[in-house]
């Protein structure tokens, strides 16, 4: 993205992406490839150790981790090679699921600068998982937030909960008034 379009660039209203994503539903399946290599889905996909291994899944983020959510963890997937890494969400509007975007989009970067395989799930596949899977485009492939959100709906019917598309319209503020200074920089 150019200064020009960057700097014409406006975060969308939480009611604005809630009514993008609303908009032109489609059924979604238990787990979407949303990016490469980089997959979104629910309990049932997670629970499904052959899938999983058939998909050549090597890393596994679970957004609802730990009892009463999806519990899983290193444990379940002990007979198989995959590396796990959990975190304990609330599907609530006022959990701050933020504190969880760079440490998911620095798991998620890592697994795929091995050539891995990623699979974020929570329990239904469209708030927890989704919200994080948007920040780790946003972080580490400088996406800004509406490019993430189409990139992500193109193969899959997402819906973070409204507390956590306001995290990420704080997210895409800040790493847009990143890029600007960065921008401007450069050009000096």
């Amino acid at each position: 993205m150019s200064l020009k379009e960057l700097c014409a660039y406006e975060t969308p209203s939480v009611a604005e992406m809630q009514n993008f994503m609303l908009a032109d539903r489609r059924p979604t399946r238990h787990v979407n490839q949303v990016w490469p290599n980089v997959y979104i889905g629910n309990e049932v996909a997670a629970r499904d150790k052959s899938m999983l291994y058939n998909m050549g899944i090597t890393h596994i983020v679970n957004a609802a981790s730990g009892p009463p959510h999806v519990n899983t963890g290193p444990r379940f997937y002990r007979d198989m090679d995959i590396d796990y890494y959990g975190v304990e969400a609330d599907d609530s509007s006022d959990f701050i699921l933020s504190v969880f975007f760079y440490p998911t989009a620095r798991f998620i970067r890592a697994a795929l600068s091995k050539n891995g395989r990623v699979f974020v799930h929570c329990l239904m596949g469209v708030s927890r998982s989704a919200t994080l899977v948007l920040a780790f485009l946003m972080i580490c492939e400088d996406l800004t937030l509406m490019e993430a959100i189409k990139a992500v709906r193109q193969h899959g019917d997402i819906s973070p909960n409204p507390g956590f598309l306001n995290q990420l319209r704080h997210l895409d503020m800040s790493l847009v008034r990143e890029r600007k200074k960065k921008l401007e920089a450069y050009k000096l």
